[in-house]
């Protein structure tokens, strides 16, 4: 097949970039494959981070073009004329927010006009965490244009029926990120990053309210007498005022335990903070998958998870990590019982994580464009 991807690919960085690109390459070992990047992902007065771009080398760069701005329409006809030149059976694009579905909406009305391809859509989300009105009909003008989708969980999945119940899908877990390199031995990744703590749990990725960081914050107050040496690690940028936790650990005396690195973590060090790490703790007040579990799963890292949307359908408590309620008793009682007991965590992430495979993905497209 000849297949278009359109969507986020390098320089952008993250982890979209990082599952588009590693998707990519698979499929081209058996198909021609032509990435269509954007020139404008988000534009600068609507991104909150500090940039958009890679600092250094991306962990995996699958070649791509760059032609389609988000916000600029005239793009849009110089992109859709891009892919008919290409002529391709099948576009897959990665949806998770609405703000996109004008560009990508555009694009395919334009292609589908003139060519045969069909149109697939791996789901991030159907719904965004935080909505507004406008946003179920730019969903359903992007939307409307698709044939088949990809689901990554049962919370996407009730999403998707509720728009369209005669939805043509298939389900498949959240593939593992396996580009960021072997597992550096504990306490040589601990070294390198300054940590002497003999407990390590890592709180990874960009940092918004829904994902929770103050309840950590607040179950480290409740358990830091308990430990007498423990650090927990929060490692990303924040999309909002950092001031408000660096305020907060103050305020829950937790300076001491709480190691606060508010900034992007470049692809190079990711493995660092990982084997660092006894266990990775995502306390969410909403998701629907995560790109940190499968992060953690191919470091054999337990999780501590919140019961909240896709989180505990890829955590086998007892064997891959814990699920605990929202709050921060929940996610305290979390920590408590993963260091109180004495579970061999890796073998049973070793097993449970070989069905997170990017070949699997590939086979499920495959078989749904026969």
């Amino acid at each position: 097949m000849n297949i278009a991807f359109v969507g986020t690919f390098p320089p952008f960085r993250g982890g979209i970039a990082h599952f588009n690109s590693i998707l990519a390459n698979h499929l081209n070992q058996a198909h021609k494959v032509r990435a269509f990047n954007f020139t404008t992902q988000y534009p600068a007065l609507l991104f909150p981070g500090e940039t958009q771009f890679i600092k250094g080398k991306p962990a995996l760069n699958f070649p791509s073009e760059r032609l389609l701005s988000s916000v600029n329409p005239a793009s849009w006809w110089s992109t859709a004329a891009a892919l008919r030149r290409f002529n391709p059976d099948l576009i897959i694009l990665k949806f998770w927010m609405p703000f996109f579905a004008p560009a990508f909406g555009t694009v395919l009305r334009l292609v589908k006009r003139i060519t045969r391809a069909r149109v697939m859509v791996i789901c991030d989300n159907i719904v965004p965490h935080e909505s507004r009105r406008i946003d179920s009909a730019l969903t359903r003008y992007f939307l409307d244009q698709v044939d088949y989708f990809i689901v990554m969980s049962k919370a996407v999945e009730n999403d998707l029926l509720r728009f369209y119940p005669a939805a043509d899908y298939r389900f498949f877990h959240h593939p593992l990120y396996d580009i960021f390199g072997d597992p550096v031995e504990k306490n040589a990744a601990r070294q390198a990053l300054g940590i002497t703590a003999e407990k390590v749990l890592l709180y990874f990725g960009y940092i918004r309210r829904y994902k929770g960081l103050d309840l950590l914050i607040e179950a480290a107050a409740r358990i830091r007498d308990e430990y007498a040496d423990m650090t927990i690690v929060a490692a990303g940028e924040c999309y909002e005022d950092p001031a408000r936790y660096v305020k907060l650990v103050r305020e829950k005396g937790v300076e001491d335990i709480v190691d606060l690195r508010l900034q992007f973590i470049p692809d190079e060090d990711i493995r660092l903070y990982f084997s660092a790490a006894d266990a990775v703790v995502l306390p969410y007040r909403s998701a629907t998958q995560s790109g940190i579990v499968p992060i953690a799963y191919h470091f054999e890292k337990p999780v501590i998870v919140t019961d909240v949307g896709g989180l505990p359908e890829i955590v086998m408590p007892g064997e891959t990590g814990i699920i605990t309620p929202v709050s921060a008793d929940g996610v305290a009682d979390g920590i408590r019982q993963y260091y109180s007991t004495e579970i061999d965590y890796h073998t049973g992430i070793r097993s449970f994580k070989q069905q997170f495979s990017w070949d699997g993905m590939v086979k499920i497209i495959e078989g749904m464009t026969a």
